[in-house]
């Protein structure tokens, strides 16, 4: 289920559309999204492209857990 809506997503993708996705599973989110938005207690507390929340120590020990 979650690799025809992988698949549906990079194919919209591809296509020119964007998606508001609001997920908490982290891995599959990054893996579709260009951008993302960590939102913590109704604020965003970051906000960026991808690999730079990737790049991010806070980010990826507090909210990814990596």
């Amino acid at each position: 289920m979650v690799r025809a809506v992988r698949d549906w997503i990079l194919r919209l993708k591809q296509n020119g559309i964007s998606i508001l996705l609001s997920e908490q599973n982290v891995r599959f989110a990054m893996e579709v999204s260009d951008r993302a938005y960590v939102i913590d207690n109704g604020v965003i507390r970051h906000q960026g492209t991808v690999d730079e929340l990737r790049g991010n120590e806070e980010v990826r020990k507090r909210y990814l857990m990596v």
